[in-house]
């Protein structure tokens, strides 16, 4: 009891804030790194990144001290409604979403923009959140499975109808918050397949991949089997896992690069692997549109981000220093591929630090999870945590080519107000919720 008599701000975990105001930091530091000139006459510059990124800041601290003042009850009532009326937005924003970049993903009035996909990252949170805490809900039932399932992937299937695949992968980290609560690891262990399938389709012809794949099938049947404790007969399990992987490796996928991924999404998974695209897979170029030199590529993009991570050497060439960062030879610098100015300047301790600081601040959110008494804040700091992970991890990844560039923005330190603000309301709706730990909040 002696935590409740606390004011609210006592009880507020200043080491999570104390993360959060770095990264923060660190990233206008280097947003500011990127676009200053030796020419600029002034510090502050409206017309910059930098200090739009600082108004977005403002903007999301002010939030933020709303969200502190607001009672912590609030969020898990209107979990629901938030989500609903969520859904709502990103399906207007499929047909009434401004045009950019070849994706419908953002809604504006006049010059102000914002990403309703990144801000759907927080009412799907909290709707998964809250659907884990309702007394009626048992997770070792399929349908109830199936529900959570539903609840993360809805916004990313409007998402992907928005052409914006790379914001819609995010919500598949959402299967390892459901792994925390009891999600068989068969179901894992299924996914991983699949992306291993798909490298091996990519990289294989049709069939040697057969003759491989039922080897496979039987490793991954015995592992599924042994995973379900034996409960299902051995020969269905193999004869399931035989099937799944050749319709998936001869068909799915194949129709999935003819059909559903665009030009540029099949070269930048191609160019990650390092092979050309197949003439099966290149598609032609719709009327009008004008061939991309390779300076543009993703491929020129990841080549030039490796040489400034790389020419950083172990210390870096100190802050404003960087010759990649300054003569802009990467592009989207300051939005996608922002670590490489920082692996540049700062080099391999900077870098590594960085990294350290992300590391903490996702041990910090689960061991916040881990402590409270209540379903619906755990499952929600897991969600933080998840969400966190996957941009953390697939941006750096993105950009030492160990993954395909699907414009994932780095938390706190790319520049963009919809994905600052979005990180923001994640971090501080789990302070609000944390300073009520003592609390069964439902």
């Amino acid at each position: 009891m002696s935590e409740l008599r606390k004011t609210l701000f006592n009880r507020i975990d200043g080491k999570l804030l104390l993360l959060y105001f770095a990264l923060v930091t660190i990233g206008i530091l280097a947003i500011f790194s990127v676009e200053h000139r030796s020419t600029d006459t002034q510090l502050i510059m409206m017309n910059k990144s930098y200090m739009r990124q600082v108004i977005w800041l403002g903007y999301s601290l002010f939030i933020g001290l709303l969200i502190i003042l607001t009672e912590s009850k609030f969020f898990s009532s209107f979990a629901f409604l938030i989500y609903t009326v969520g859904i709502f937005i990103l399906i207007v924003t499929i047909f009434a979403g401004v045009d950019v970049k070849g994706s419908r993903s953002w809604l504006g009035v006049g010059s102000f923009r914002f990403q309703p996909g990144e801000v759907a990252k927080i009412f799907t949170s909290l709707a998964l959140a809250k659907f884990f805490s309702l007394n009626e809900t048992n997770f070792k039932k399929l349908k109830d499975r199936m529900i959570a399932a539903g609840i993360a992937l809805t916004p990313a299937v409007l998402i992907l109808l928005q052409k914006e695949t790379g914001l819609a992968l995010v919500y598949f980290s959402f299967f390892l918050v459901m792994f925390r609560e009891g999600l068989p690891s068969a179901i894992l262990i299924i996914g991983f397949a699949a992306i291993a399938l798909v490298l091996t389709t990519l990289l294989i012809d049709r069939v040697t991949l057969a003759i491989l794949i039922t080897g496979f099938s039987v490793l991954v049947g015995f592992m599924i089997r042994t995973t379900l404790r034996r409960r299902i007969s051995a020969r269905v399990i193999l004869v399931s896992a035989w099937l799944f992987s050749i319709l998936f490796s001869q068909v799915a996928v194949p129709f999935a690069f003819k059909n559903v991924l665009q030009k540029h999404q099949i070269e930048r998974i191609y160019s990650m692997i390092g092979i050309d695209v197949p003439d099966e897979y290149n598609k032609a170029l719709a009327p009008g549109e004008e061939r991309k030199e390779h300076t543009n590529s993703s491929e020129y993009n990841v080549l030039q981000s490796k040489i400034a991570i790389g020419s950083g050497g172990l210390t870096g060439k100190g802050y404003l220093n960087g010759t990649s960062t300054k003569n802009q030879f990467v592009p989207e610098q300051n939005t996608d591929f922002i670590f490489c100015a920082i692996g540049e300047q700062f080099g391999f301790a900077g870098s590594a630090l960085l990294i350290a600081l992300y590391v903490t601040l996702m041990l910090r959110i689960i061991y916040l999870g881990e402590r409270q008494r209540s379903v619906f804040t755990r499952v929600y700091a897991y969600c933080v945590a998840c969400i966190l992970f996957f941009h953390f991890a697939v941006n750096i990844s993105m950009t030492i080519g160990l993954a395909p560039v699907i414009g994932i923005t780095l938390p706190f330190i790319s520049y963009g107000g919809s994905s600052l603000l979005s990180f923001s309301v994640l971090i501080f709706i789990l302070v609000r919720l944390d300073a009520d730990r003592q609390v069964m909040i439902k």
